[in-house]
């Protein structure tokens, strides 16, 4: 999450869809609540975190918006998303659980065996079960739906920050402790495969599956590809100044995404109609945005 250089992204997804879009700003009940993740539910609402008043949002697709509140208090929920079960799942990165939300608003935590974990990013995996980096106990967690924790450790100093599943069946995360390496882990067994990347100016953060049967990451000023063996390459992205945060599609065809410094959950409204497919074009635009789209910049990042 939150990256620099998602707004140039964006700006390009702009220009290629054309000038009949529109920014539509929703502003979160809460003040200094600072929107960090968003994801699609399967309610066909939009559900974020909200990490500075540990809580979690819904907002419907025409800008209502809910809030629930998390019941460990001050646990800075950071990421969230869909799970296999139909309920949602975030990570408490200072509470150090693993939440699930149904859709109806009810809350239920899960304590991460590792004290002083801080979740980070959290994924649906291929095996049904969600799967979660923690930045300070360098692990690797898994979290069946029905609560029950399984934890992988990595090398000291590893800090994995974000995760996702490969088109391969495994896991990919990133490390930003590391510096410059992407690391794969099996779902059965934890089986780690470390893979070097370019040097790049800042360590690879965000990462996402691609439909091109690659994994795409951000690092520095650049967009990245690597294979399922190992090989990369480095798309520049022009660096501008404004910070915006994640960003997902709604089941209204449009771009949602959060901006944690102004308390608002902001909705781009394309002009094709609902259900009209994307050129391909713009679709590898947006892949851009997606793979940027859990970077968090560093200095946002507590002190251990």
């Amino acid at each position: 999450m939150r990256n620099i250089f998602l707004w140039a992204t964006l700006a390009v997804a702009v220009t290629l869809v054309g000038s009949a879009q529109q920014v539509t700003e929703f502003p979160t009940p809460t003040a200094d609540s600072n929107p960090n993740s968003i994801t699609r539910g399967p309610d066909g609402n939009l559900w974020f975190t909200e990490l500075g008043a540990s809580q979690i949002g819904r907002i419907t697709t025409s800008g209502a918006v809910t809030e629930f509140a998390i019941p460990t208090a001050f646990s800075q929920p950071y990421s969230i998303t869909a799970g296999p079960d139909g309920k949602l799942w975030f990570t408490e990165s200072l509470g150090n659980k693993i939440g699930r939300i149904a859709t109806s608003g009810a809350v239920t935590e899960f304590p991460i065996p590792t004290a002083n974990s801080f979740p980070l990013a959290i994924t649906a995996g291929p095996d049904g079960n969600l799967w979660f980096a923690e930045g300070f106990g360098n692990k690797i967690g898994r979290i069946t739906t029905n609560g029950v924790v399984t934890e992988f450790s990595l090398p000291a100093g590893t800090s994995p920050f974000a995760i996702t599943g490969g088109p391969d069946g495994n896991l990919w995360f990133t490390e930003f402790d590391q510096g410059y390496r992407i690391g794969r882990i099996t779902t059965s067994g934890g089986v780690l495969t470390p893979f070097p990347v370019p040097s790049i100016s800042y360590q690879a953060m965000g990462i996402t599956s691609g439909p091109d049967g690659n994994l795409w990451y951000t690092g520095g000023s650049t967009i990245n590809r690597i294979t399922g063996t190992g090989v990369n390459t480095e798309f520049p992205v022009p660096t501008v100044i404004p910070t915006l945060g994640d960003i997902t599609f709604g089941t209204d065809g449009n771009l949602w995404f959060t901006k944690p410094n102004s308390d608002q959950i902001d909705r781009l409204t394309l002009p094709l109609p609902s259900g009209t497919p994307l050129p391909p074009s713009i679709l590898f635009t947006l892949l851009g945005l997606t793979a940027i789209a859990l970077y968090q910049v560093k200095r946002r990042i507590p002190a251990r």
